[in-house]
């Protein structure tokens, strides 16, 4: 299975279309209904505030892409196979090194123990993946991401399909036509998810 092109694949995130690995091949995928993450009804649990004020963790974004998707595409029980195969994760790597793709990460002690990444474009964040390997790692970094999207301009925090995991955070299902006329909005933001300090500091990385 050969990479995506990128330019097909930012095409496709335009029309709400996305794709998976399997079996050595690529399979497109536009759900109906679509789940999101509304930002301004976003839900955050009341131990889960307390666990963030309580602190002992650190978090960064996009400062190691690859290994968030490669921790992200780990087996783990109950999954012992994942859609981000080798080939996606070259691909969405060349997104991130474009700046259409970044991550968010837990760290604690110096390790990498939590995190998500997806892709953005315009005022879109579409979540692809996230994996956590300390207790409430990867919901810090879920929290970080919806304020983050929210200081930055972005509009839409697409996450494709329901989990039980996300429904505690507020997440809705919306028919595929009302997720187009949100994606339609979202693709007349501007809107930026790295700040030019940091965009600076990835230049001279």
């Amino acid at each position: 299975m050969e990479i995506i092109d990128p330019n097909v694949l930012l095409n496709a995130y335009s029309q709400g279309i996305f794709p998976m690995g399997e079996d050595g091949e690529i399979f497109w995928y536009d759900p109906d209904p679509r789940t999101i993450l509304p930002l301004n009804d976003f839900h955050i649990p009341r131990s889960l505030t307390k666990r963030i004020r309580k602190g002992g963790f650190e978090v960064r974004f996009s400062s190691d892409f690859r290994r968030v998707m490669e921790l992200c595409a780990a087996p783990a029980p109950g999954r012992e196979q994942t859609w981000i195969t080798p080939p996606i994760i070259e691909t969405y790597c060349i997104l991130h090194q474009h700046g259409f793709a970044h991550s968010v990460e837990t760290w604690m002690d110096g390790d990498l123990v939590g995190g998500l990444y997806g892709v953005t474009l315009r005022g879109l964040f579409a979540g692809e993946s996230m994996f956590s390997l300390a207790t409430d790692s990867s919901k810090i970094a879920l929290v970080y991401l919806v304020e983050r999207l929210k200081t930055h301009g972005f509009v839409l925090l697409d996450t494709q399909f329901t989990t039980d995991h996300l429904l505690r955070f507020g997440a809705t299902e919306i028919s595929r036509e009302a997720y187009k006329r949100r994606l339609k909005v979202a693709m007349q933001v501007e809107a930026s998810f790295l700040g030019k300090w940091e965009l600076d500091a990835d230049e001279r990385g």
